[in-house]
């Protein structure tokens, strides 16, 4: 190997390297990544005819020793060091089915179809999709809850299940499964759950009207029955947290009122003048609810519409001043949006002229990201209209940052041959200086010498120092949308602070009858989870497809095709997660000064 000794200039350092002229541009640059920790694709080194590419056949450069040569660019964010690994490298083959598991970007467990139980398998698949849920069922205990932990057979004889042996909690049993589905990768059998579930409600037990095997359920109502018996029995362990009232801090809050109870302000209206003349008055008031109803009719094209349709209902019921039935009009709007919020397209209906259900097949659009501002009491939706409108600047900060990012990493690979021209004197000005100059500068243009005498007085800012400046920006922003936050909306920590949501599962129902067709779940991927700060980073946008055991990945494309609209697979019920506020702590450090609300 023929080397020469060189020093190469970088940020006001100097560094002594060996110029291997056997080597390539691209060995170079590596060399000088571990002494700067300036990643190769982001260097630009100035050499002879330009700037040094990949390439570059070094022996051609015609480099001297103790030559100087010049290095511009920055690390990304946080830059990159080499050292040691911390643990010890383990590969797959070595480790046990629950380790592999949960490797990061492992496929997760999907669930056996048990005869007819894909209405459970996409249920049990969406509310798995809730952190907070498998943690806190981490923490359930029978005992503690007033619940036995023995095998309780129930009625299970009379459907021949009675040797299985069902847990009388089906809470325990959530737990004790989405802990076996996290120690796998294959298709789990949910037989311990199946059978809790039918001990707690036999109509999930119904044998198919030909006498084989199970009839198909629904999942509106698997999912209505589940979320009712974790209301009652899963409480929340941190009591005193920030947000609960000493109520509930005495008894034990609610998972489920907390992260997943909405509450409605009703106001009941007679429509018939009559009665209003006769001075009778609105009936006003509060009802809690865990899932929104999209009710579907001839004219309905977007889940905003059904949504609507069901905050104005029509009721007939007896009117105490006109001693008769009358239409009332029941007007509901949401004084406190949940963390969670599932939707409910009412598709399946009773059909009275044939006796059975049926199925409403219409095309309902919905959207990825939700404003359920809309929906709201106009108390609330005066906290939540500014925070919004913030979140959306925000974005829009960062969009416009990271829309220059990309237009300068297409500069550096795309302009190569510009920049070679232009690097034969000192070296051009980047894009960012020379908007900055112009910006800056104070003088008109004249004659060349005022030209020269102007250029003198510019001081230049580096990519990094304008970086920074936007950065600084964000984070300021981030601080004023915290500052925008009602102090009676901060402490309810399971409630929607932002009035935004963003859509993470999606269960689907194919098929032209009720009674019938399949059931598969959709599930957004989560972005990698840093073991040290607990913090996800960015997502790919891929979802997970649940299809009984088999789970794919499949593109955000796919999940704007289940709008319905035939026998394909239609949206059934949507779960979306509240779009959160930065943490103050994390932008007081600086960890969340890139990152998206």
């Amino acid at each position: 190997m023929a080397s020469i000794p060189v020093v190469v200039k970088h940020q006001g350092k100097k560094y002594d390297v060996e110029f291997d002229t056997s080597g390539s541009g691209e060995d170079f640059k590596l060399q000088l990544y571990s002494l700067t920790n300036v990643e190769p694709t982001r260097q630009k080194i100035l050499v002879k005819g330009g700037q040094l590419k990949d390439d570059a056949d070094m022996s051609k450069l015609a480099i001297k020793p103790g030559q100087t040569l010049m290095m511009m660019g920055t690390p990304s964010e946080g830059g990159a060091v080499f050292e040691r690994p911390k643990e010890k490298i383990r590969f797959l083959e070595d480790m046990t089915e629950a380790e592999a598991a949960q490797v990061e970007g492992a496929t997760p467990a999907g669930l056996q179809n048990l005869g007819n139980t894909c209405y459970l398998n996409s249920t049990l698949q969406t509310l798995r999709a809730i952190p907070e849920l498998q943690q806190e069922l981490l923490q359930y205990s029978e005992s503690a809850n007033g619940s036995s932990s023995s095998s309780s057979l129930g009625n299970l004889g009379q459907f021949g299940l009675g040797g299985l042996g069902a847990s009388s909690d089906l809470t325990a049993s959530l737990r004790d499964l989405y802990k076996q589905m996290s120690e796998t990768q294959d298709g789990f059998p949910p037989l311990m759950f199946l059978n809790s579930l039918r001990t707690a409600f036999p109509q999930f037990a119904q044998k198919a009207k030909d006498g084989h095997g199970y009839a198909q359920q629904d999942a509106e109502e698997v999912w209505s029955q589940i979320v009712s018996q974790l209301r009652q029995k899963l409480k929340i362990k941190d009591t005193g947290a920030a947000g609960e009232t000493a109520a509930h801090q005495a008894s034990g809050m609610s998972f489920i009122d907390k992260y997943m109870a909405g509450v409605f302000e009703t106001e009941m209206t007679c429509d018939e003048p009559a009665a209003v003349e006769a001075g009778e008055e609105p009936v006003k008031g509060t009802d809690p609810f865990y899932k929104l109803d999209c009710n579907i009719r001839g004219d309905t094209n977007h889940m905003r519409d059904g949504i609507m349709i069901s905050l104005n209902e029509k009721i007939e019921k007896n009117s105490p001043t006109l001693g008769r039935d009358a239409v009332y009009t029941k007007t509901s709007r949401i004084s406190r949006l949940p963390k969670y919020l599932p939707v409910h397209f009412v598709r399946f209906f009773w059909k009275r002229e044939v006796n059975k259900k049926a199925k409403i097949m219409r095309k309902v659009t919905f959207p990825a990201e939700l404003d359920a501002i809309e929906f709201c009491t106009d108390h609330l939706r005066k906290q939540l209209i500014p925070i919004r409108d913030k979140i959306r600047e925000v974005r829009k900060e960062e969009e416009d940052v990271e829309r220059a990012k990309k237009r300068q990493r297409r500069m550096d690979k795309g302009e190569e041959n510009d920049a070679d021209r232009g690097m034969k004197g000192d070296g051009p000005a980047s894009e960012k200086q020379l908007a900055h100059d112009k910006k800056n500068s104070s003088k008109g243009v004249g004659s060349s010498a005022d030209k020269d005498a102007e250029m003198a007085d510019v001081v230049y800012k580096t990519d990094a120092e304008i970086d920074a400046e936007r950065a600084a920006s964000i984070l300021a922003a981030k601080k004023e949308l915290l500052a925008l936050v009602d102090p009676t909306l901060a402490r309810d920590t399971g409630a929607n602070q932002t009035g935004l949501y963003e859509l993470r599962g999606v269960i689907t129902h194919q098929g032209a009858s009720a009674d019938s067709g399949h059931y598969t779940s959709y599930v957004k991927k989560e972005g990698r989870k840093d073991p040290g700060t607990g913090k996800r980073g960015e997502e790919d946008g891929k979802w997970w497809w649940f299809n009984d055991d088999k789970v794919s990945e499949v593109d955000a494309e796919k999940i704007q095709m289940l709008s319905g609209g035939g026998e394909s697979h239609s949206a059934l019920i949507l779960l979306y997660r509240a779009v959160e506020l930065p943490r103050m702590q994390e932008l007081d450090e600086g960890q969340d000064s890139k990152a998206t609300v």
